[in-house]
């Protein structure tokens, strides 16, 4: 590179990023990833605990509120919505101005629709109370976001890793969570806050010191270093947009598979587990029975995600994949012809976790391995609102076809769902190996 260009080169990082970004040293980078994952790591702690704390009793309270048990459920799908509507403007926000903002904004947004929650239950409106879950699940938008955080500094063969271990930390505040939220309720007995929108006013305080958390130690950013560093800084702003970002995973073909594989894990795993509890109390389950089989899928789920980022690492993204696919059917035919045997079930919704682990881990890190990293914050904001969206739609369907088929049907039909993605993998994986041998 001559003189002038490096010149040229030098001023447009320092005009495209803060000075802090740009000055960071190859040597300095694995300290900055450690703090970073630190930081990250303790988000998502006390985020997973402001989710779970709440969501916890969420159908409760809106029977509670609303007067009618019908309703309850649309509590919950509140939250599910607001979290799948506020993924592409964080992306936007992350986008333009890097990851510290739009976690914060997400925490924040969190933390009023909390405080929503609260004024509904006390004002005893149901249209409020949906409103304040819509923004509630922006909690759960933050939580989701920061695995990209970790990855966006993480070598390109540790991104796996680095993704799993801010996965792992979820498992902390998920457990906690609806372990406290009892105690977190009774606290405001007698006051004029009912009881069960107690762990909301908890969430609210949660969210606050998590963005607080976030907005004072997050720094440097890591997405704006990881541009600043690499050789596609200069990109214009408009291959940093959104369009440019859906442009890129439509363009590649690896990105297509990463976010099938997101997309159809997770709303493998939302339709039988949301269903499960009705099918364990069709079988004289009480609600201990319930809450251990829960708690066990949700170890499966977040427990053993750094196992599924070290074998992506080490044995590629595709191979972990196709793992995904195996647990997945594999928990749909546990789960599906478990009848009444309450161990069996218990059994297919903890392998379940395990195929959804295998399935984000991999997809996720395959999504930023195959995407230009200009384009890589709206193209993990758009493959967030694509899961979070299919899932929405896959809980809705999975309640009718149990109440007119049965559990067994939706297992059947979950696994005919996981058929498209292995296949694809498969076709990937295989045109990869085709691809290796001809350069032979």
């Amino acid at each position: 590179m001559s003189h002038g260009a490096a010149s040229w080169h030098t001023a447009a990082v320092t005009t495209a990023f803060p000075a802090p970004s740009s000055r960071i040293t190859a040597a300095e980078l694995p300290a900055l990833r450690r703090r970073i994952s630190a930081v990250l790591i303790g988000s998502q702690i006390l985020g997973g605990l402001g989710v779970a704390v709440g969501i916890a009793l969420a159908p409760v309270l809106a029977a509670e509120v609303s007067g009618s048990e019908a309703l309850s459920g649309l509590a919950p799908t509140a939250s599910v919505a607001g979290t799948a509507l506020l993924s592409l403007p964080l992306a936007a926000l992350m986008t333009s101005r890097g990851r510290r903002p739009g976690l914060v904004l997400a925490y924040l947004t969190g933390a009023l629709g909390a405080f929503l929650v609260v004024t509904a239950a006390v004002a005893g409106s149901f249209p409020l109370l949906l409103l304040g879950m819509a923004g509630f699940g922006a909690g759960s938008s933050a939580n989701l976001q920061a695995r990209f955080a970790a990855a966006d500094l993480a070598e390109p063969e540790r991104r796996g890793r680095a993704i799993s271990h801010v996965i792992w930390a979820t498992t902390i505040g998920s457990v906690l969570g609806p372990n406290i939220a009892a105690p977190a309720s009774r606290v405001f007995r007698g006051t004029f806050v009912p009881e069960t929108a107690g762990p909301y006013a908890w969430a609210f305080v949660i969210f606050l010191l998590t963005g607080a958390l976030v907005a004072v130690l997050l720094r440097p950013d890591p997405l704006l270093t990881a541009r600043a560093l690499a050789a596609e800084d200069t990109a214009p702003a408009a291959g940093r947009s959104l369009r440019a970002g859906i442009a890129a995973v439509r363009a590649a073909p690896m990105a297509r598979l990463a976010l099938v594989t997101v997309a159809v894990s997770h709303t493998a795993m939302v339709s039988v587990m949301v269903m499960t509890p009705v099918h364990l109390g069709h079988h004289g389950a009480d609600i201990q029975l319930i809450g251990l089989v829960i708690s066990g899928h949700i170890a499966g789920m977040y427990a053993f995600s750094p196992v599924m980022g070290r074998l992506a690492d080490r044995f590629g993204r595709l191979s972990v994949i196709g793992l995904a696919a195996g647990l997945l059917c594999c928990a749909a035919l546990l789960a599906g012809t478990s009848g009444g045997s309450h161990p069996r079930t218990a059994a297919g919704l903890f392998v379940l976790g395990l195929g959804w682990s295998a399935g984000l881990v991999a997809g996720s890190a395959l999504l930023t391995d195959s995407v230009p990293q200009a384009a890589r914050a709206a193209a993990q904001g758009f493959s967030d609102l694509t899961m979070n969206a299919a899932a929405g739609i896959g809980g809705a369907v999975a309640g009718v076809i149990v109440s007119r088929l049965g559990y067994g049907w939706l297992n059947a039909v979950v696994a005919c769902l996981l058929l498209p993605m292995a296949a694809l993998a498969l076709r990937r994986a295989v045109g990869r190996t085709a691809g290796e041998s001809a350069k032979v």
